[in-house]
C-alpha cells in the first residue's frame, strides 16, 4: 500500500484544477511590508508568492524568498550568515501563527491566510511546476531522502523537470564538494532552487553562493523534501492555522526541539517590548 500523502491524490489534483480561485492582488502594497520584532516581513497570500515566483521566472531574474518565524528571528541577530540572507531577501513570508497575532495586536493588517510556508502553497506550486515544465532544484536531505522526494513528485506531476542533490557535506565555499555543487546547480540551470539543511546551514548557504548561482528563485525551506520523501510526518494543516504546528513538533521531537520552543522565545521579550511601545506611541 502506498505512503504517499493524500494530499496528491489525483482526484485532489483535478478538483483543485476545476475549483473556483478567490481573486487576490498581482502587486504588493507598500503597507504590507512590516517591521515585526526588529525584522521586516510581508503579509502576503500563498496566492501571491505563486503570483511572484511565475514573474521572476519570466524575467530569468535571480530572487531570493525567505521566511521568518520565532526560531528565525532568534538566529538572525546572531549569525551574520542569516543576517546577509535576509538582506538579500525580496520576500520574506510569515512562517509563524504567533508572528500573525502580534502582527495584527500592533496594529498590522494581518490575518490569518497570511501565515506563508512551503506547506501552505506545495499544491499550488507543484500544480504550476507540472503545467509549465519549470526545472526544479532541491539541495539538502541526508542520503537518499531527496531522492525519494524526487520520484514521488516526479509521478504525480510528470511535466515538472526535477533535480536533487543530497545537503550532508563540506559547506567550505571554496571547497571541492561545494564547488562541485554549485558546478551541478549551474549546468541544471533551475527555475527554482530549494535549499534544505535547517536554519542556519541553508540561508548561510544561499548567501555565500548566491552570486554564482544562476538566475533562479531560491527559497530556503527546510524539511521541505522530508515530508515528501514521507520520513518526516508535517503536522496536519488545522494545526498550523490554529497555531499549534510548535506543539506538534515539540512532542515528536522533544529532544531536538525543546529549546527551540520552550527557550529561544523567551529572548524576543526585549524586542516585542519595544514593537509594543511604538505600537502606542503611534497611537497617542
Amino acid at each position: 500500500m502506498s505512503t504517499d500523502p493524500v494530499l496528491y491524490a489525483p482526484t485532489r489534483l483535478a478538483d483543485r484544477r476545476r475549483a473556483p480561485r478567490a481573486a487576490y492582488r498581482q502587486a504588493r502594497r507598500v503597507s504590507e511590508r512590516t517591521r515585526l520584532l526588529g525584522e521586516w516581513v510581508d503579509l502576503v497570500r500563498p496566492e501571491e508568492v505563486m503570483a511572484l515566483i511565475r514573474r521572476r521566472i519570466a524575467g530569468r531574474r535571480r530572487t531570493v524568498i525567505a521566511n521568518h518565524n520565532l526560531h528565525s528571528l532568534y538566529l538572525v541577530s546572531r549569525d551574520a550568515g542569516m543576517r546577509a540572507f535576509y538582506d538579500q531577501a525580496e520576500l520574506v513570508e510569515v512562517d509563524s501563527r504567533p508572528l500573525v497575532a502580534v502582527a495584527r495586536l500592533l496594529g498590522g493588517r494581518s490575518r490569518s491566510f497570511h501565515r506563508c510556508t512551503y506547506l501552505d502553497w506545495r499544491e499550488h506550486f507543484w500544480s504550476l511546476a507540472d503545467r509549465h515544465g519549470w526545472r526544479v532544484q532541491y539541495v539538502g536531505g541526508a542520503p537518499g531522502v531527496a531522492a525519494e522526494a524526487a520520484r514521488r513528485l516526479s509521478a504525480r506531476y510528470p511535466g515538472a523537470v526535477i533535480d536533487v542533490l543530497d545537503g550532508y557535506y563540506d559547506m567550505n565555499r571554496t571547497g571541492p564538494a561545494n564547488v562541485a555543487v554549485v558546478g551541478r546547480v549551474r549546468a541544471f540551470d533551475p527555475h527554482v532552487l530549494f535549499v534544505g539543511m535547517g536554519m542556519p546551514r541553508q540561508e548561510r548557504w544561499i548567501a555565500e553562493n548566491l552570486e554564482a548561482l544562476p538566475r533562479a528563485v531560491i527559497l530556503s525551506v527546510g524539511a521541505a523534501f522530508d515530508y515528501e520523501a514521507g520520513v518526516q510526518a508535517a503536522a496536519p494543516r488545522w494545526m498550523g492555522r490554529a497555531g499549534l504546528e510548535w506543539a506538534y513538533r515539540l512532542a515528536r521531537d522533544p529532544r531536538r526541539m525543546w529549546r527551540r520552543y520552550l527557550v529561544e522565545p523567551w529572548a524576543l521579550l526585549p524586542a516585542l517590548a519595544r514593537d509594543v511601545l511604538a505600537a502606542v506611541a503611534r497611537r497617542d
